[in-house]
């Protein structure tokens, strides 16, 4: 099965209309056992005049990877133990990105099965720590290039990208989940039709 990365270009307008446009498309992983990884229904943006955005007033080591050209990945720890996946968006020095929630599992599921176990094929990544422990995304791909079909990670452009969403719309703004700072924006986007969305 072959991928095409979506181009660099893609990634230049701001995070919040970026963010809608990746649902439908692909987040894949490469592994030595081959890829896996699925269509990405829900996502959440994070501007740079952002109170909620990690890169908000200033660089530091954890979030260099948000000043990164457009394209780039941000991976980062929470509580401890828990990574989440962001595409970097925006012009060099212009720290924005697309934090991708959940995604309906379509490629290398026995994969990603032994890399997490569940009961529900539902559950195994319906949110943004779920699906980086399903992938195994780390700390180790935090700044890998999302361009580059070559990269152990990259979001593909799916062919079908606009029949699905058709298909598992509509598209729903709302807020997003786990902040508390600019937690009223409409940032948050996912497939209302999709039964691997994190929370509705």
């Amino acid at each position: 099965m072959n991928f095409s990365p979506l181009p660099r270009s893609w990634y230049q307008p701001t995070a919040d209309v970026i963010a809608p446009k990746l649902l439908g498309h692909l987040l894949i992983r490469n592994t030595p056992n081959g890829p896996c990884g699925g269509v990405i229904v829900e996502t959440e943006a994070y501007l740079s005049d952002d109170p909620a955005c990690h890169a908000y007033q200033r660089q530091t080591a954890r979030n260099r990877a948000m000043w990164e050209s457009p394209g780039h990945a941000y991976v980062y720890l929470i509580y401890g133990y828990h990574y989440c996946f962001n595409a970097v968006c925006r012009p060099t020095g212009i720290a924005e990105a697309v934090l991708v929630r959940a995604i309906e599992p379509t490629v290398g599921l026995e994969i990603m099965q032994q890399n997490r176990t569940v009961k529900l094929p539902r559950d195994l990544t319906n949110g943004p720590a779920k699906l980086c422990a399903a992938m195994n995304i780390d700390r180790e791909l935090d700044g890998i290039d999302l361009c580059d079909a070559g990269s152990s990670l990259f979001i593909a452009r799916n062919p079908q990208a606009t029949s699905f969403v058709k298909a598992q719309g509509p598209v729903v703004t709302t807020t997003r989940i786990g902040i508390t700072r600019a937690a009223e924006m409409p940032l948050r986007f996912y497939l209302n039709g999709s039964a691997y969305v994190s929370r509705r």
